[in-house]
């Protein structure tokens, strides 16, 4: 594979191209040498798509012109399997030193096989056959035509069939192995592995004949489908995950042995075999179930917008936009990653998509090594809060939390958003205290030219948006019952323009691994890729307008870009008068195919981390751990609510080191969420259910950046030649903001957008999250306008803590709420705005016998009739007695259930606010803070410009 390990400065200190991290007297080999061989597992490999490149082609006939209509040159793509590593050779300098440094490290740490021959194309035709699958049950025609009809538990189980069975066919079990061909053995596993995830599947009705009480044929079945479930997982995503899942069985078998703590009776093998393979309470339970129904379709759709050119796309235009400012091309690589994370699935991919890009040019105008490093990391993990994908942790938020997905996105986006605008502030402060510009233009255009072209490359992105919202709505208000067709023609429509319309200004985003070397020009590199945003606007517009489900709406826009994947290239030749549109139009069946099987290669990764994750699920359900580690947190916090939020973030930073982020997530929510709504209803803080699931799920994602695990420091380490170690300190102390947030929507659920009403209101809370998140930096860095003394610093942060959690000053002075019960708490249910969340107290007796006493924050729905009415709402079945509420049932995967209301609790009190003084009052004193210190260091850096200076 040529070369293993690259000098990385140091004499016998090498970079291992397995982990991307250093050691001492590693071979020049490399092979085998490395205990680190998971770190970059799983990368998007529909970007080393385009880093495996090695035979140039003309494109003429079948690419697009440059600006300047000249022919350009592009490397022919390698096929998904079957690619030679000729290419990837270990030079340490010239032109495409950093370039093949960062395929090395990329494709070796992915550990994926390359064979050739019929096992390329089984693989390829394996890959196929998966995403052709999986939009068959996304599909409307399995319903309509009422053949080939899958449950759910029979999707989950093909699901994870093809997953092991690509697993074992494309990594193999030692990274020293010969990658190019693949051992019987592992075929023989593959099949094995892929008949045992497919049980369910095959034997469906027999197992369900006798649930609870499996033959031991089915546990024999049972166990050989979980250990190579743990072997396909320790190949794909390393040890970590798989030592995790071998401690929880491990405490499973060994419960009633341990410490009076932890102790639980234990449960038989059986048993637990039964639970964990023949049950949808552990690897088929709800994490694989949205791997398989909708997980896999937002990473398809990633796939091919990366086929098509749109990452190229998204990362020129940020460039484009903000390349000419104060470290701008930093400040591109943040914005990047933003747009990246719309459709990737991990930070780590982040990374080593827009890093190789966007980190050279950031060391280019003047940032140090580590620093270009550690905003590529920061800005990575960033993208994984991103809304929709948000790593496809929002998905399982959907099923976890009991919300729609589009409240999900809407909890979500107000501290992704501040924590992105709180990373470019630290960009910028950065470039402002080493005095660092941007990249020069390639010339200075006539400023009516410049204003032209800015003009219409917004009015491109007018038309597209007016497409998705405006034209949508009417046309959805007007003709409902036709109103997906209507939108379907317009969509093709606007394709059609703004192809066309991009074909002057192709050049802008091609190739898609050309060094950048002067700035773009913003409206032609905008206009250059537009129609890819049509997809995503038809994502939006089926999620928003059409209100279609998560599944369904994903399906359509996949659909859609499959077609732009298929089409864009014969559309382009047609319409410069080419006569190879043929050639063009095999050229996009080709992309079409690649994008299809990246698809699936991708999703290798997180079907298998969700599958195995399952293992942990089925732990908490089968032994009761959650209520243990609820009890362990309380101890050791004493009921303090701030102790007890700083263990649970330190224990998600341990849980979270070395996973993917889908696993990361169902790992840390499982074990940890319930914590922080137990423990907060216990001390009076109501703390609402997603709040509790981002705040594990925010600190889980530290993990990618915090030494000495960080595997996303690794990997942007590797592409800028840093010191692995630095970079992840630097990247950590730039991704404060990110540990303070979880913090702050907790206490305050108003930055989720929880209990905020109107648009005003909701801009006032942006606006205060903003400059407090701002106000942070500057007191993390010591900057605002020059360098700050203590005291600044110290009335900084009085300032950041009135705008984020204004209730921390103010409720001492005024009790913020008052309890109803009786008519009063029956009335103000009735009353309540229309989907709000009430402040409940209950009290009753849990199935283990607990006596409990806590309060919660109950959506309640739309308004109803009657009280009870809308309790039914949030699932739960009530009547009045002795004027309270009793639980008489809760519905099951309900907001209540989800909330651990049971049977015979009794409702005995609600909250509402107070008459007092609105929290927002606080915003003026920190706005006075901080006016005064932004007015003292500006007459201290004019003195200091005043100064005349002396050599």
């Amino acid at each position: 594979m040529g070369g293993g390990a690259w000098q990385h400065g140091r004499a016998h200190r090498r970079i291992c191209a397995q982990c991307a991290a250093p050691h001492r007297g590693l071979s020049a080999r490399g092979a085998g040498a490395c205990t680190h061989r998971d770190v970059t597992a799983g990368l998007n490999t529909a970007l080393t798509r385009q880093w495996l490149r090695q035979d140039t082609e003309t494109r003429a006939g079948t690419g697009l012109p440059d600006a300047d209509g000249a022919t350009v040159t592009r490397p022919s793509p390698h096929r998904i399997w079957g690619v030679r590593m000729s290419d990837a050779s270990n030079t340490d300098s010239g032109p495409d030193a950093a370039r093949k440094r960062s395929l090395n490290t990329a494709n070796m740490a992915m550990g994926l096989r390359h064979p050739q021959g019929p096992v390329a194309t089984l693989l390829v035709a394996a890959g196929l056959t998966w995403s052709a699958f999986q939009l068959w049950v996304a599909s409307p025609l399995p319903e309509l035509l009422g053949v080939l009809v899958f449950n759910e538990t029979r999707i989950r189980s093909l699901h994870l069939a093809f997953a092991v069975l690509l697993a074992f066919l494309a990594y193999p079990a030692r990274r020293s192995a010969d990658a190019g061909t693949v051992p019987v053995h592992d075929v023989v596993l593959a099949v094995l592995a892929a008949l045992g995830a497919g049980y369910l599947a095959l034997f469906y009705a027999s197992v369900s004949a006798h649930t609870g009480d499996p033959t031991d044929f089915e546990v024999a079945a049972a166990a050989v489908g979980l250990g190579l479930l743990l072997e396909a997982a320790r190949r794909v995503l390393g040890l970590p995950m798989v030592m995790m899942a071998l401690a929880l069985l491990g405490y499973i078998f060994l419960g009633q042995w341990m410490p009076d703590l932890i102790a639980h009776k234990g449960a038989s093998f059986g048993r637990t075999m039964s639970h964990m393979w023949l049950t949808t309470e552990g690897v088929f339970g709800v994490a694989l179930g949205v791997s398989a129904g909708l997980i896999f379709l937002f990473v398809l759709f990633g796939a091919l917008l990366e086929t098509a050119g749109a990452g190229s796309y998204f990362i020129r235009s940020a460039v484009a936009l903000l390349g000419h400012m104060r470290g701008g091309p930093a400040k591109a690589a943040v914005v990047a990653s933003a747009a990246t994370g719309l459709i990737s699935g991990s930070s780590i991919t982040n990374v080593v998509t827009t890093g190789p890009l966007t980190i050279p040019l950031i060391k280019r105008v003047g940032y140090p090594a580590e620093k270009a490093a550690a905003i590529e990391v920061a800005a990575s993990v960033n993208g994984q809060v991103m809304p929709p994908v948000m790593g496809a942790a929002a998905f399982l938020m959907v099923e976890y939390v009991g919300v729609p997905y589009v409240q999900v996105l809407k909890h979500a986006l107000i501290s992704a958003m501040v924590s992105y605008l709180g990373l470019l502030y630290i960009v910028h402060l950065e470039a402002v205290k080493a005095d660092l510009r941007g990249l020069p233009r390639r010339h200075s255009p006539h400023w009516q030219r410049s204003l032209k072209n800015f003009a219409l490359g917004f009015l491109g992105i007018a038309l597209v948006l007016a497409v998705v919202s405006v034209i949508g709505a009417v046309v959805h208000a007007v003709l409902p019952n036709l109103s997906f067709m209507v939108m379907a023609g317009l969509l093709l429509v606007a394709y059609v323009v703004l192809l066309r319309m991009s074909l002057p200004h192709a050049g802008e985003t091609l190739p898609a691994d050309a060094p950048i070397t002067s700035l773009p020009e913003f409206a032609p590199t905008l206009r250059s890729g537009m129609h890819f945003l049509l997809p995503v606007g038809a994502l939006v517009w089926n999620l928003v307008i059409e209100q279609l489900s998560p599944t369904r709406a994903a399906f359509w826009a996949t659909l859609f870009l499959a077609f732009i994947v298929l089409t864009q290239r014969p559309l382009m030749a047609w319409f410069r008068g080419d006569r190879k549109v043929t050639d063009a139009a095999w050229e996009g069946m080709q992309d079409l195919v690649d994008g299809l099987a990246a698809g699936a290669r991708n999703m290798i990764t997180v079907a298998i981390a969700t599958a195995t994750a399952g293992i942990i699920v089925g732990t908490v359900t089968l032994t009761g751990i959650g209520l243990v580690m609820t009890e362990l947190v309380t101890a050791l916090s004493g009921g303090n609510i701030i102790v007890m939020l700083a263990l649970v973030a330190m224990i998600c930073l341990v849980l979270g080191m070395g996973l993917p982020t889908t696993a990361n997530y169902i790992v840390v929510s499982s074990l940890m969420a319930p914590v922080i709504v137990n423990i907060g209803a216990q001390n009076g803080l109501f703390v609402p259910l997603i709040a509790a699931h981002l705040f594990v799920f925010y600190f889980g994602l530290m993990a990618d950046i915090t030494p000495p695990v960080g595997l996303a420091s690794y990997a942007a380490a590797s592409i800028a030649l840093a010191n692995p170690m630095r970079t992840g300190i630097i990247a950590f102390r730039y991704s404060m903001r990110m540990a303070l947030l979880p913090f702050m929507f907790v206490l305050n659920p108003k930055l989720l957008l929880i209990g905020v009403d109107g648009i005003g209101h909701t801009l006032i809370t942006l606006a205060s999250a903003t400059l407090a998140g701002f106000a942070f930096i500057s007191v993390n860095q010591g900057w605002l306008l020059i360098r700050s003394t203590t005291t600044e610093r110290l009335l900084m942060l009085a300032s950041v803590f009135m705008l984020f959690h204004p209730g921390l000053f103010m409720d001492p002075l005024n009790t913020p709420y008052h309890q109803l019960n009786g008519t009063a708490a029956e009335a103000a249910i009735l009353d309540a705005p229309d989907r709000t969340q009430m402040r409940v107290l209950l009290s009753g007796t849990t199935l283990e016998g607990e006596q409990v006493e806590r309060g919660i924050l109950l959506p309640l729905g739309a308004p109803a009739a009657t009280a009870i009415s809308r309790l039914a709402n949030s699932g739960i079945d009530a009547t009045l007695v002795d004027e309270g509420f009793t639980v008489r049932g809760v519905d099951f995967g309900s907001q209540a259930d989800k909330l651990g209301i049971e049977a015979g609790f009794r409702i005995i009190a609600v909250e509402v606010p107070g008459d007092r003084f609105a929290r927002e009052w606080m915003f003026v004193p920190a706005l006075l803070l901080l006016a005064w210190v932004a007015r003292r260091q500006r007459q201290r850096r004019d003195t200091v410009r005043s100064t005349p200076h002396t050599n």
